[in-house]
């Protein structure tokens, strides 16, 4: 698995005001935009884990996604912001974040556009695996950028770390928000999306995805555990979620039917 590239933030440009957590349009010292996800907006660091957690597995699918950063954020860089809300973002967002590679041009995936009901597919099991909540008719998520279907969030996924109790339970959901999902009514080879994803996903990869995940996102006031203890809970959840895939997978057709 390929490690996420780390850069400076030397230009907010403009906050994309769309959902609760103000992100932001920026210019880094690369060259490039990038969509910037703050660890100081909602749900703080977790929000960043799910996106961070989801990113690597969408790319694992061989679904496209932009490419996912690590974004540095100095202290002094919201003191000019004339914007009190956003001057606060900044200011909680001290230190490491993450992006999202800005597809200039892109635009919102309608959801009158014909899918392969493969692709389809395989996007409903990625987020049935990753209990991501938000991919539905109000809020797609995804982009059409050079005539192909990108994932652009994955923030709200991963819900059981809110509570953060019951973790095998909460693996073993069939998860029934995949029913309001935008894309459920082209999935129609569930069963084939979930034997592919059983040929490319595997612990090895889990371990390396939950390794990738910045210690200093781990320290949490809400949890007891070490950020190792933390990583293996996330481990055990992929694990356990992947070898149990069949009950969302049937939850997803019956959903259907």
């Amino acid at each position: 698995m390929q490690n996420l590239r780390t850069v400076t933030v030397i230009r907010y440009i403009l906050p994309l005001r769309e959902g609760g957590s103000l992100p932001a349009l920026a210019e880094a010292d690369d060259d490039f935009k990038y969509v910037l996800k703050f660890r100081g907006a909602g749900h703080g660091v977790k929000m960043l884990i799910s996106e961070l957690l989801g990113g690597k597995i969408t790319e694992a699918l061989g679904l496209k996604i932009p490419e996912l950063v690590f974004i540095n954020l100095d202290a002094d860089f919201g003191r000019t912001e004339a914007d009190e809300e956003i001057q606060d973002l900044l200011k909680f967002s001290e230190g490491l974040n993450l992006g999202l590679h800005y597809l200039s041009e892109a635009i919102t995936y309608d959801p009158g556009v014909n899918v392969d009901p493969l692709l389809a597919s395989k996007i409903v099991w990625l987020d049935a695996f990753i209990t991501n909540i938000d991919r539905t008719y109000k809020n797609t998520n995804m982009l059409m950028w050079h005539k192909e279907l990108w994932i652009i969030d994955n923030g709200a996924s991963f819900y059981f770390h809110h509570s953060w109790q019951n973790f095998d339970t909460a693996a073993k959901t069939p998860f029934k928000y995949v029913k309001d999902h935008v894309l459920l009514p082209k999935a129609t080879k569930l069963d084939e999306a979930d034997k592919f994803a059983h040929e490319v996903l595997n612990e090895t990869l889990f371990r390396d995805i939950v390794n990738s995940i910045p210690e200093d996102w781990l320290h949490w006031n809400d949890a007891d555990e070490t950020p190792e203890e933390i990583r293996e809970i996330y481990f055990q959840f992929l694990k356990t979620r992947f070898e149990n895939s069949q009950i969302f997978v049937n939850e997803a057709k019956n959903a259907r039917g």
